[in-house]
């Protein structure tokens, strides 16, 4: 297993800064969140709510899947016109970022994207990319952008090894491309399985909804066989007190706040087992 441990490593020692692949509507869109943050003084407050002002601009957004498969090979991709569950957390909290550290540019955002999509902040092929949402939250945990607050408000061990990228190749189309990339994306799923992970079952989210806070990220745990989280998005505590839901939901709908509850919410997909909290460090200028 060290031998396994260390060619992961080594598999993202070299740095490559694309120019990526954007279109003059992200760099539009980047400048008006940039413009709203400024209007609103929202450099002035907590990264939590700053994540969910950022968040609930996008409302209306059209769920676009794929954005982010695009091309033969591994370049920074900005979709912001449209948006999956993935992405529109991952703007939410770019941009907050960008906001406190008072770095207001495109070319800022496109950086601290970088940080915030790939293992260790840096592109390295396909590979590098965080895919599972249970190594995101490990890697950038680590790098301190965000804690993973799980187990400390009541959550319980969660098995569900993953490995679906490497025995459904089929479904990526950089796998079908690139062969040689699925023995490294076994590789990434052997050292996720070797991790402790904590989740709070469905049943139990009502008991410790107060320990949640407005901006705290959620991935949504599953019970289907190869993957870890099945759905993200932003809790938001609304006037009734309780923790509703930020998201984009699927093709077809736009990003929402849900009128039911996280709680009620979950109880309408079987799949849906439970939820991993994630809460937003505040950035430094290191």
């Amino acid at each position: 297993m060290k031998k396994i441990i260390f060619y992961i490593l080594s598999m993202f020692t070299s740095i490559s800064f694309a120019q990526g692949i954007y279109t003059q509507d992200d760099v539009n869109i980047c400048t008006r969140k940039f413009e709203f943050a400024s209007s609103k003084n929202l450099a002035d407050k907590p990264i939590n709510e700053v994540i969910v002002e950022i968040g609930k601009s996008f409302i209306g957004t059209e769920y676009a899947a794929h954005s982010l498969e695009q091309g033969e090979k591994e370049e920074l991709v900005v979709h912001l016109t449209g948006l999956d569950c993935y992405t529109f957390l991952e703007s939410s909290l770019v941009f907050a970022r960008c906001i406190k550290l008072e770095r207001n540019s495109f070319e800022d955002f496109r950086r601290e994207l970088i940080k915030v999509r790939y293992r260790n902040g840096v592109i390295d092929e396909y590979p590098s990319r965080l895919h599972y949402f249970s190594d995101w939250i490990y890697d950038v945990s680590k790098r301190r952008i965000v804690k993973n607050i799980t187990k400390e408000i009541g959550g319980i061990p969660y098995h569900n090894d993953v490995n679906f990228m490497s025995t459904h190749p089929s479904s990526y189309q950089q796998l079908v491309t690139n062969p040689n990339f699925i023995e490294k994306m076994d590789l990434i799923e052997k050292m996720i399985n070797m991790r402790d992970y904590y989740y709070i079952p469905k049943n139990k989210i009502e008991s410790i909804e107060k320990d949640i806070q407005s901006g705290d990220i959620i991935g949504i745990t599953t019970d289907i066989a190869g993957l870890d989280i099945i759905h993200t998005g932003i809790a938001v505590r609304l006037n009734d007190g309780r923790i509703h839901f930020m998201h984009s939901p699927n093709v077809g709908h736009k990003v929402e706040i849900t009128k039911n509850t996280l709680v009620n919410y979950l109880k309408t997909n079987k799949h849906q087992t439970g939820i991993m909290v994630v809460r937003a460090a505040e950035p430094n200028n290191n």
